[in-house]
């Protein structure tokens, strides 16, 4: 039997065959530990990582004491698309990195397009 960790590796390479960040639009890259969520705004052409947010940041981690919940990774997209819009990034490809698009996951993305990022 397989473990979650190799299933959801397997899930994202399947994403990852898709998904690919150029300079006109990066992509967004989403990691999720079971404490914390990461999140990058990287340009796979050129191997940049535009913007980085997550909730080990100090801004976020005074406002949220506990990083593993929905309202702090919404407080990340929110400041991950403050920080893109700073670095002259208007739309990017969502790559959820192999994690469902729900809970967490969805709401950092919701958060990101409140802070004008289209996707």
């Amino acid at each position: 039997m397989l473990r979650r960790q190799e299933l959801r590796g397997r899930r994202h390479v399947r994403v990852r065959k898709k998904v690919e960040g150029t300079a006109q639009r990066p992509r967004l890259a989403v990691f999720r530990s079971e404490r914390h969520i990461y999140a990058q705004v990287i340009d796979d052409a050129a191997g940049h990582t535009l913007a980085a947010a997550s909730t080990q940041d100090k801004g976020i981690r005074g406002e949220a004491p506990y990083g593993g919940n929905v309202e702090a990774a919404k407080r990340v997209g929110l400041l991950l698309g403050e920080r893109a819009k700073s670095a002259g990034v208007e739309r990017v490809v969502f790559d959820r990195g192999g994690f469902k698009y729900h809970g967490r996951v969805a709401a950092l993305a919701e958060g990101a397009r409140e802070a004008g990022l289209e996707f």
